[in-house]
């Protein structure tokens, strides 16, 4: 045996392998770490932060504290989630995931969404065209292919993708933004977008993403929970939700979040965003309800978000403490971002919404309903 091999398995020598084995990961650690934080500064996708100056605004809010906003949960949650607190949360295999083959988008009727008569058109997951007044309004337009920061990573839309509808759209009036995860705020749809956009109506922080990626600052109106201004003849107002937000790894509640009411003269329509369950509900109801119609999310739960998510059936609760005539699942039929199947969604609520007689639709991808005050026809299922 040589002197070498004697010395490599000495303890002594065993250990130095050991070291320089450990110096390298570290180095290789040290420099995938510095790739990925020069990649997040550098990527557009990730968004911009609020600023010093923006920050000490926010610290006049009472819900912004510590760099960050926050929701405060009730002390007394309403009853309404007792009664529904015992339904157990479910778990699928990966194939029931998503659905066995792509999802149809029935073809989009532009000349009814051109028209007058106020209407809503669903594009998938929480992302619409709303007709109101003869505005036409694009709520959430995540139409990208994933809701990733990369192309390569994360959750893939379950139809096709929905960019070339961009092309097709009439100008579009204002955006509506609920907070800016992936999958409501996608910044290949807002490139595409904002030359046909007029105005952009985010919560406070959002704006900040939209001026980083070219949309001038005078184009945008930033708004706080209960903050309520006009937009072309429409009285509108941002919400509480019970949420958070982030793009990036370090900031985490650094823009606001909430649901939106926009009242025309016809329809009063209102839109959750993401969020849990709580008392909220009947404060917007209290403040601008009743709605002729609430789209609320419920479509990707999970027994580890109760603060962040609602599971079906308190969606249908929320849909009765807004006092809303009608109500639509939304958060669903886009992408897989819980553990549950991909239809249970829709199916637990219509089940909870026959229980508590509430008119529920559920539109096609792509198909656009009236509102009319009418109720509606019965679910097709069309998603079977």
């Amino acid at each position: 045996m040589s002197n070498f091999k004697k010395h490599q398995d000495t303890p002594k020598g065993k250990w130095r392998i050991i070291k320089k084995i450990l110096k390298y990961l570290l180095i290789l650690i040290v420099v995938l770490a510095a790739g990925i934080i020069v990649f997040i500064n550098l990527s557009p996708t990730f968004g911009s932060n609020p600023s010093k100056e923006q920050k000490e605004i926010y610290e006049t809010f009472d819900n912004y504290a510590d760099g960050k906003f926050f929701f405060q949960p009730s002390e007394e949650v309403d009853a309404g989630i007792d009664r529904i607190s015992g339904i157990p949360y479910s778990e699928s295999t990966d194939e029931e995931r998503r659905p066995p083959d792509e999802l149809p988008v029935a073809a989009i009727d532009w000349d009814r969404i051109n028209s007058n008569e106020d209407s809503l058109t669903w594009l998938g997951h929480s992302a619409f065209i709303l007709s109101i007044d003869n505005k036409k309004i694009l709520v959430d337009p995540m139409l990208g292919p994933t809701a990733s920061p990369v192309s390569f990573i994360g959750p893939k839309r379950y139809s096709e993708d929905l960019l070339y509808l961009i092309e097709e759209m009439p100008p579009i009036d204002a955006v509506f933004i609920t907070h800016d995860h992936y999958d409501h705020l996608d910044y290949e749809s807002i490139k595409r977008l904002k030359s046909k956009v007029a105005h952009f109506i985010v919560p406070y922080g959002v704006g900040n993403h939209l001026v980083g990626w070219g949309i001038p600052e005078e184009d945008i109106t930033e708004m706080n929970w209960w903050d309520e201004t006009e937009f072309e003849g429409l009285d509108v107002a941002l919400t509480p939700a019970k949420h958070f937000s982030g793009r990036g790894i370090l900031n985490h509640g650094s823009t606001l979040w909430g649901g939106w009411v926009i009242l025309g003269e016809q329809t009063r329509f209102y839109i959750s965003g993401d969020g849990g369950y709580d008392t909220h509900f009947k404060e917007i109801a209290d403040q601008y309800g009743p709605f002729d119609i609430a789209l609320i999310e419920g479509g990707q739960y999970d027994e580890r978000w109760p603060d962040s998510h609602m599971i079906p059936e308190e969606s249908v609760q929320a849909s009765i403490d807004l006092q809303a005539e009608q109500m639509m699942l939304t958060h669903w039929g886009g992408f897989t971002l819980a553990r549950h199947s991909w239809s249970e969604p829709i199916e637990r609520a219509i089940q909870a919404a026959e229980k508590q007689e509430v008119d529920l639709i559920a539109p096609q991808i792509g198909e656009t309903v009236p509102m009319d005050g009418e109720s509606s026809d019965p679910v097709s299922e069309w998603w079977k």
